[in-house]
């Protein structure tokens, strides 16, 4: 109870933080911009440009008319953010509070083997939020969705009533040739986030799932940057936050330097799990080829600390990358590099090892449809199964429009976590190979209400061996999630 309380105070301390500076805005005069990409025209003069820096997604439903053109994606090549595809300019502050109803009927609880059969449903009741407060020089950006999940299964392991949280903030300031941002990514759910509601409501935090532009799209941050939650095997409530703040020198035009620092926790309130803590500090070298090209250079060290493990690890990564940036339509980001990883405890009578770091993003606009992919290969916290893991995760997502109404999405994602040596944990199987496929379908009902529909297949295959009446090497889950969305208007904000 004593964490339950802990957590619910942090959500009302962030949102309390937001509504603060909402109520407190300054009235700051308004900096005139050019176009920063020649290829979007802007097509009307809005009385209030919203700051640069924190991008959107992509979205072709033309569902409120207060967007026009797009602003380009700032965040810098670097950094510990992903890049997107820009953001649509809006004319003002607001804020949209929310509903959703979300269930999800599932064969057997992941991870615990086919023994566990039966049906269930998880049923989520919960509010929505999102903010978007703007300054002549800064943005501050938030979305939040939490309730109650009452639940019909009868494991005393995990089928017990509880509740549920996805909270993502940012803020940007720009101060002439500074660039400082600053995000928080915190989630409580009965169950792992990996592939948690793929294509449905519950997968994204406030009320950007439906209103498609008007949601604010905060960036996230590099999948090798966020609390691995790839194995399944991880069983009961966890929550995880991840927070990083990073703040960019412009030499020039073309020339920049990036500093970074992130923390990131996953803990779990089931025993048997393993709780880790990262921190993350991250320097880097941008160079700008062209308007839409960039390279650079990075360092970065991660250490990795476990509750109740002897095992401690540290990485040193230098990653060589390169951006291809080009507003509303492609958005890519390539990284690679050595890694050196240090242990604690020996593993195979070593101190450290070296290994190779790999992360690819990309996200790409079609004019119906929209194309994103992440992967990322290198050392990782192990997912609250093993002391640390060699890991592989990669996920891809399409989505498209059909008719006038109708979004049809596709996702996929694979995972593949193997022990650092004998010794790294004490967790028995030495391999996890994690994935998920489905599909899903939405429409909206007029401007206030959207309803959704998916199914999502869970498979999960270990090696080594297994003991204990729960136990599997190998399991299948069948997931068909339902959601049920209603927002208000956006109440603008003065």
């Amino acid at each position: 109870m004593s964490s339950v309380k802990k957590l619910s105070g942090l959500v009302l301390l962030l949102l309390g933080t937001a509504a603060l500076a909402a109520g407190t805005r300054a009235q700051e005069p308004q900096d005139q911009q050019e176009p920063q990409d020649n290829t979007q025209a802007p097509t009307q003069i809005m009385p209030k440009p919203a700051a640069r820096g924190i991008p959107g997604i992509d979205d072709t439903t033309d569902n409120d008319n207060q967007t026009t053109n797009w602003q380009p994606d700032t965040t810098p090549t670097t950094g510990i953010e992903a890049p997107t595809l820009g953001q649509p300019e809006l004319g003002h502050s607001y804020w949209i509070p929310g509903f959703i109803y979300g269930s999800t009927i599932e064969s057997q609880p992941a991870g615990l083997g086919t023994g566990n059969t039966g049906w269930f449903a998880n049923n989520y009741i919960g509010g929505e939020l999102s903010l978007l407060e703007n300054w002549s020089r800064s943005q501050l950006g938030l979305n939040y969705t939490g309730g109650g999940v009452i639940t019909t299964q009868q494991n005393p392991e995990t089928g017990e009533n509880g509740w549920f949280q996805q909270l993502s903030v940012a803020q940007n300031i720009n101060l002439n040739r500074w660039k400082i941002q600053w995000l928080d990514y915190f989630s409580y759910l009965p169950t792992s986030q990996f592939g948690f509601g793929a294509g449905t409501g519950l997968a994204l935090a406030g009320v950007n799932g439906m209103t498609g532009t008007l949601g604010p799209g905060i960036p996230g941050l590099s999948l090798s940057l966020t609390p691995n939650q790839s194995i399944y095997s991880a069983i009961g409530p966890r929550y995880s936050n991840a927070f990083g703040t990073q703040i960019t020198y412009l030499f020039s035009p073309r020339v920049s330097v990036t500093v970074a620092g992130a923390y990131e926790l996953l803990n779990f309130t089931q025993p048997g799990n393993i709780s880790s803590t990262n921190p993350i500090g991250v320097v880097g070298l941008n160079y700008a080829l062209s308007p839409t090209d960039s390279i650079g250079a990075s360092y970065m060290f991660e250490a990795f600390h476990f509750d109740g493990e002897p095992q401690a690890l540290s990485t040193q990564t230098i990653a060589l990358v390169y951006t291809k940036k080009i507003t509303k339509k492609v958005a890519l980001n390539l990284s690679a590099g050595p890694q050196i990883t240090s242990y604690r405890i020996p593993i195979a009578n070593q101190t450290s090892n070296v290994g190779v770091y790999a992360g690819a993003t990309l996200t790409y606009a079609f004019e119906r449809s929209s194309v994103n992919f992440a992967f990322s290969h290198g050392v990782a916290s192990g997912s609250g199964v093993l002391s640390g893991s060699d890991s592989n995760v990669a996920t891809v997502a399409y989505s498209r429009r059909i008719g006038r109404v109708w979004t049809g999405t596709l996702n996929f994602g694979y995972s593949h976590n193997a022990t650092l040596g004998e010794g790294a944990s004490t967790a028995a199987a030495s391999t996890y190979n994690d994935l998920f496929g489905g599909g899903s379908i939405s429409r909206p009902f007029g401007r206030n209400v959207q309803l959704s529909a998916a199914y999502t297949a869970n498979h999960e295959n270990t090696s080594g061996t297994c003991t204990g009446p729960n136990c599997s090497l190998e399991f299948t889950q069948n997931v068909v999630t339902v959601t049920l969305q209603f927002q208000t208007r956006p109440f603008v904000l003065p």
